[in-house]
């Protein structure tokens, strides 16, 4: 079960959230989650948000960059997503970018690479995952293992090369 999501704040004129109010949605969603290495998952959240800013990503891959791991992990709703002040193009890229349980990983890197805008967001959330100084404070054996994943995932999108 989802928890209570927080409230949506008002959307702005353009009748959207802005990207402030998507910020601060994200970051409460996941207060108290922390990444693999015990950091407050908002620094990864912030970290993928401004490696899409780097990468050229638009206002609408930077909301669905904050809100990428919202729905996988339980901290804002489908119904949540669905009824947001979003665009629909963000909300398309978190749903591609949100895993299904049991889904084979070709399976969502084809949904991804289906998605116009989303495989830049995938990009700079591996780029951030896979980054060596968050990598080197795991334990070897989960460092080796999350490597190889992002590298097969960094593969089957095309981005090496």
């Amino acid at each position: 079960m989802s928890p209570t999501p927080p409230p949506s704040p008002a959307p702005g004129p353009a009748g959207r959230l802005s990207p402030a109010d998507v910020e601060a949605v994200a970051r409460a969603a996941h207060t108290g989650q922390t990444d693999k290495a015990g950091r407050p998952y908002a620094e990864h959240l912030l970290a993928v948000a401004e490696g899409v800013r780097r990468r050229g990503g638009d206002d609408e891959q930077i909301a669905a960059a904050w809100l990428h791991d919202a729905v996988e992990d339980d901290a804002l709703s489908e119904r949540w997503l669905r009824e947001a002040a979003l665009s629909a193009r963000t909300k398309d890229i978190v749903r591609a970018l949100t895993k299904r349980a049991g889904e084979p990983p070709e399976a969502y890197a084809a949904r991804i690479l289906a998605t116009p805008g989303a495989l830049l967001v995938k990009e700079a959330d591996l780029a951030h995952n896979a980054d060596p100084a968050r990598l080197a404070v795991l334990d070897a054996a989960t460092r080796a293992r999350l490597t190889e994943k992002y590298a097969r995932m960094r593969a089957l999108l095309g981005l090496d090369g």
